[in-house]
């Protein structure tokens, strides 16, 4: 059988995938990868375009008919998305200034999104933009702060930005200890049977745990895809966000999403109830 199967181009999910990509471990399956930002893949599949795809756990909110695979979920333990200011800003230091503030986002249906309007308890002036351009546009003075993702939790110049808010530091002390919920990866049930999905589910935490068994070369293979940033700090990035709950998020990574959307309706961010369905 021949499915699509949608990843983002960063170091995680090409990590994730290693095993995969590179035939180390072998499936039935004919696999189509379609490389693009999380954003550009929560919009399609609200569309249905593919078969299994990785989403923001924000996105399964607003899809039908796709069910959530076990393995492949990116879930910061005590650490995530940051809300960054330019060093020695002091208009956006406060959950009340955020809410008046303009802020870069890399995108409305991102997990980074919404976890920021619960933490501050309120929506803001957004501006979406890529996830890349977002350092800059606070820097040149195009918006107040920018929520900054990926790799750019880390690298971010500190130089020149300051932290106004950590949003994974902020979950886990207010979620008693839940991991902070972050992307996961879905399969079609319009286009794929029971027994296919799950298959495919097994094949996939075989790869991810092929590449936690030879974490080298699954790194150098990531690395094309880590924007020019050193193999120390791909590394380190991939470690934070392939970890136990990758393998299988288990009832507490169950629980961490069931959670995000019981506070988002409560607040009225979304508008009904959202059942999470884990294969």
């Amino acid at each position: 059988m021949e499915i699509t199967l949608g990843h983002t181009p960063d170091a995680d999910d090409a990590f994730m995938f290693y095993g995969i990509a590179s035939g180390k471990v072998r499936s039935g399956f004919a696999v189509k990868h379609v490389i693009q930002d999380i954003e550009t893949l929560n919009r399609r599949a609200l569309k249905h375009e593919l078969d299994v795809t990785a989403v923001s756990a924000h996105a399964y909110a607003y899809l039908n008919d796709y069910v959530i695979l076990k393995s492949g979920g990116s879930f910061g333990l005590n650490y995530g998305p940051i809300v960054i200011t330019k060093k020695g800003s002091s208009k956006v230091t406060t959950p009340e200034q955020l809410q008046k503030a303009t802020i870069a986002i890399p995108g409305k249906m991102t997990s980074a999104n919404l976890l920021l309007k619960l933490a501050i308890g309120g929506r803001f002036r957004e501006i979406e933009m890529s996830f890349e351009a977002i350092p800059d546009a606070v820097a040149t003075g195009k918006v107040d702060a920018g929520l900054v993702i990926h790799e750019a939790q880390i690298t971010f110049d500190k130089t020149k930005f300051a932290s106004a808010l950590d949003l994974g530091r902020w979950w886990s002390d207010n979620m008693g200890g839940l991991p902070v919920p972050l992307g996961i990866n879905v399969a079609s049930t319009r286009t794929m049977s029971k027994s296919q999905i799950t298959e495919f589910s097994d094949i996939f935490t075989k790869s991810i745990k092929y590449g936690l068994d030879n974490i080298d070369a699954a790194v150098r293979y990531a690395m094309q895809y880590g924007r020019g940033q050193p193999k120390e700090t791909i590394t380190k990035f991939v470690k934070m966000y392939v970890n136990e709950l990758t393998l299988n998020m288990g009832r507490s990574g169950k629980q961490a999403i069931e959670r995000m959307f019981e506070i988002a309706k409560e607040k009225k961010i979304i508008d009904a109830d959202v059942a999470v369905k884990v294969v």
